[in-house]
């Protein structure tokens, strides 16, 4: 009987380890373009040529570059 309930703990922890990187990776992993990017450009940044578009929304993105920071802006078009 304890070989049983220690087979069926080995599986429930297996299940909330598959769970927890799971969501892991959807609230950290996962930011794509979501972290810098709105409808105002800050100051020092030029357009680009670049355009993207977000596979998941269909969404275009203008890519804004800062030539002193390296840093990319993405703005909604």
């Amino acid at each position: 009987m304890t070989a049983i309930i220690v087979v069926v703990g080995i599986y429930i922890v297996q299940i909330i380890a598959v769970l927890a990187f799971i969501l892991l990776g959807y609230f950290i992993y996962d930011k794509r373009f979501r972290r810098n990017h709105g409808t105002k450009v800050t100051e020092g940044f030029e357009r680009t040529e670049e355009v993207n578009i977000d596979p998941v929304t269909g969404e275009k993105m203008r890519v804004y570059y800062n030539p002193k920071t390296g840093e990319r802006f993405y703005k909604k078009e």
